[in-house]
């Protein structure tokens, strides 16, 4: 049985249009039925619960991002309602049948990434997201096993919709970057920032020109909620670049 949540999700990520430039992304506006997100809103772990991610994932310079990973092991640190919730909400997200729908939604690009490799197998995974005051996020256009990312934007209501993710153009036409490290601002062009509204979803397929990245979170006292759904490619090796003609019109740019 598909819960009222599951089958809106799928329909409206099912239908909603590409934006090809620069890279294939798009944002859809109350993705999930607004009981659900209500529901959510009250699910939401208390602050002490989620763990820094320079401890969790070992990665430095990220001291305002806060993580709790939709997984058994993390989930059994909430208290049992909050727990019985993200443990429901998983187990159809993660590893289930939205993985499969997303991709099929990226099949075109997925086939001009992965040309000629008949090998390549993923995996999704769903982090819930607290960043802080001070967060920033620079230019940069995600790890080179990253195929798929999706933002559930979970403010709890309009007073934040400033800090969503921005989207780049490098000022010079030809810089790509297969992905790894963030780059000055100073040397892009800021073309976009999706509104942070409550019930939103804005995703991207990753490219060597998905620059993309968080203008510093200014605001005081602030908790920026949202969740992560990311596919990966399990060999590290699939996720060069593939020798392939782009899949865009021929006046839109970008890159594998």
């Amino acid at each position: 049985m598909f819960s009222d949540a599951e089958l809106q999700l799928a329909y409206k990520v099912g239908n909603v249009p590409f934006n090809m430039f620069p890279f294939p992304h798009f944002y859809i506006p109350d993705v999930f039925p607004a009981d659900f997100y209500r529901q959510l809103q009250q699910n939401l772990p208390d602050p002490q619960a989620m763990m820094p991610i320079e401890e969790a994932r070992q990665l430095k310079g990220y001291k305002e991002r806060f993580v709790l990973g939709l997984n058994a092991r993390d989930l059994a640190t909430l208290p049992a309602a909050k727990q019985a919730f993200w443990s429901d909400f998983a187990g159809w997200l993660v590893g289930a049948n939205f993985r499969s729908l997303v991709l099929r939604k990226f099949q075109p690009f997925i086939d001009q990434r992965f040309a000629g490799n008949s090998h390549v197998e993923f995996y999704d995974e769903a982090l819930l997201v607290q960043d802080v005051t001070n967060y920033k996020l620079g230019p940069h256009s995600d790890a080179q096993r990253k195929v798929v990312t999706m933002l559930f934007y979970l403010p709890p209501d309009n007073s934040q919709l400033h800090l969503g993710t921005s989207l780049y153009l490098a000022n010079d036409p030809d810089f790509t970057c297969p992905g790894g490290p963030h780059h000055d601002r100073s040397k892009f062009s800021l073309l976009h920032t999706n509104p942070f509204a409550p019930n939103s979803l804005f995703a991207f397929f990753k490219t060597d020109n998905s620059f993309h990245g968080v203008e510093p979170v200014a605001d005081p006292d602030c908790r920026r909620w949202l969740l992560l759904y990311d596919i990966f490619v399990y060999d590290s090796a699939a996720a060069e670049p593939a020798a392939a003609a782009p899949v865009a019109p021929s006046n839109v740019k970008f890159t594998f």
